[in-house]
């Protein structure tokens, strides 16, 4: 136990150091569905139809239902088809009423594609045009106040069989390759160099490596040296800009003549011997991109003409945490190179957590152990990415209210809480609202499940009858 509490302790003093000027108190909703951040049509399902999309009566392989077959679909009109979508689903007005709630942080679900240099055509069909919305997205983010965490959630070559939210519904599991693992690294160079040197990406204080990758470790062959690489090229990235990394002895010094220019100063990053191969081919590849990024978007004389050292804090990497996968797989903590952070996902109406009724929900969660295991290992500071109010059975507000209570004072125990998501469609083919009552924020605001004030509860001692209480559970 002695050990437990200390991993907790340590955990407040990593988010006070690593998050400096940023939320210490996670309270966030996920943007899913929205931008090239991976479109789930189980959310909109009336505006997936309308864009030429279908409802699988089976496997989602089987119909379009992602991205990738809408694109393959429709070759000539998906851009437009997804730009009217971007627009649309997240706009100025839902910032606003985010803010007013409370809400502090955000989690943006992307799709690799968003660099769209990164796509093999014409293997790869996915829609274009999608950056130009993220990026007047998190201005948004940034005007508000409102913190933003980048969740690489769709992988090259797909990391979860079977999912929509990977953007390509498939059994054919590629991610885990040298390629592939490449291409998520040049990702992960872009996006790091935005968040530095894009006005609009102010917003920006985490990056995360993968979404829910699988579970087995053992089917994730060499997933620990790309968690090492991600770090090392989020560093590398950040020590070109001259931005000191925390509890890091890694030097880097770029030369005078490349001073004002960061796309010449990455490439001379790129041939440093102190990363590794994998690391320098990723900066190598992520010039050229950049290059036409700045050209495209008006950033050219950032990236090339103007100097380029920074003041702002290191970016904080972000995992999946240890005890997602099972199968000896590889922790990463063991790879932190200055601030980082670890993610978990909870959801009960999926099956296998807790026996399905209202009483053994609350005992399982009012007894949650994720956050001192995980910190026991290292992994700490933990937030929960991803949680809702779905249930395996017909659930009454009534219960409703002391579910959203009891999941928000378990999560808070930790680094905070990102529910998903931030809304969902309200139609006829979601059964009106009946959708949404569980699975949108801004609906269970209204409805008065959650409350106008994120870290209030309805009843703070709603989990005193259920704490060391036994119940039929798999222990978490």
């Amino acid at each position: 136990m002695r050990h437990i509490l200390a991993g907790l302790v340590l955990s407040s003093a990593l988010v006070a150091r690593a998050w400096a000027g940023k939320p210490i108190q996670i309270y966030g909703v996920n943007l899913g569905s929205w931008q090239v951040l991976v479109l789930e049509p189980w959310m909109l399902p009336q505006e997936w139809l309308d864009m030429g999309g279908e409802s699988c009566s089976d496997s989602c392989w089987t119909c379009i239902s992602t991205e990738s077959s809408l694109a393959k679909a429709y070759p000539d009109t998906v851009d437009t088809r997804f730009a009217q979508h971007w627009d649309t689903w997240f706009t100025q007005d839902d910032v606003n009423t985010l803010k007013a709630a409370g809400i502090n942080t955000v989690r943006v679900p992307l799709g690799y594609w968003i660099v769209e240099a990164l796509v093999d055509k014409p293997q790869e069909s996915y829609p274009r045009g999608g950056l130009h919305y993220l990026r007047r997205g998190l201005g948004w983010l940034k005007d508000a106040g409102i913190q933003a965490i980048l969740d690489h959630h769709a992988l090259p070559g797909i990391q979860t069989p079977g999912q929509m939210f990977t953007g390509n519904c498939t059994t054919d599991v590629q991610f885990y390759t040298p390629y592939n693992y490449h291409r998520a690294l040049v990702w992960t160079a872009v996006m790091t160099a935005l968040s530095h040197l894009d006005p609009n990406f102010g917003s920006v204080f985490a990056i995360e490596a993968v979404n829910e990758p699988i579970a087995n470790a053992t089917l994730t062959p060499h997933y620990g040296t790309f968690q090492n690489n991600f770090v090392q090229v989020m560093r590398a990235v950040e020590l070109t800009l001259g931005i000191s990394v925390p509890s890091s002895s890694l030097l880097l010094s770029v030369s005078a003549s490349v001073s004002n220019n960061f796309i010449a100063a990455l490439r001379a990053t790129s041939s440093t011997t102190i990363f590794s191969m994998e690391v320098q081919a990723a900066l190598l590849d992520a010039v050229p991109i950049l290059r036409e990024i700045g050209a495209a978007y008006g950033l050219r004389t950032i990236f090339e003409a103007s100097p380029f050292k920074q003041s702002r804090a290191s970016l904080v990497a972000n995992f999946m945490d240890v005890n997602w996968q099972f199968g000896n797989p590889s922790n990463p903590a063991d790879v932190a190179i200055g601030p980082q952070a670890y993610d978990n996902h909870l959801y009960y109406s999926f099956g296998g957590v807790a026996a399905a009724d209202p009483k053994s929900y609350l005992i399982s969660i009012c007894n949650i152990s994720r956050i001192q295991a995980d910190a026991a290992v290292g992994d700490s500071p933990l937030w929960f990415g991803e949680w809702g109010l779905s249930t395996q059975f017909n659930a009454t507000d009534e219960f409703l209210y002391k579910w959203a209570d009891a999941q928000k004072l378990a999560y808070s125990k930790g680094a905070g809480w990102i529910f998903w998501n931030f809304k969902i469609e309200i139609s006829n083919l979601t059964n009106g609202s009946a959708l949404a009552r569980q699975w949108s924020y801004l609906e269970g605001l209204k409805l008065g499940f959650l409350t106008q004030d994120p870290a209030a509860l309805h009843d703070p001692n709603v989990c005193v009858p259920y704490v060391n209480s036994t119940s039929n559970s798999t222990g978490l």
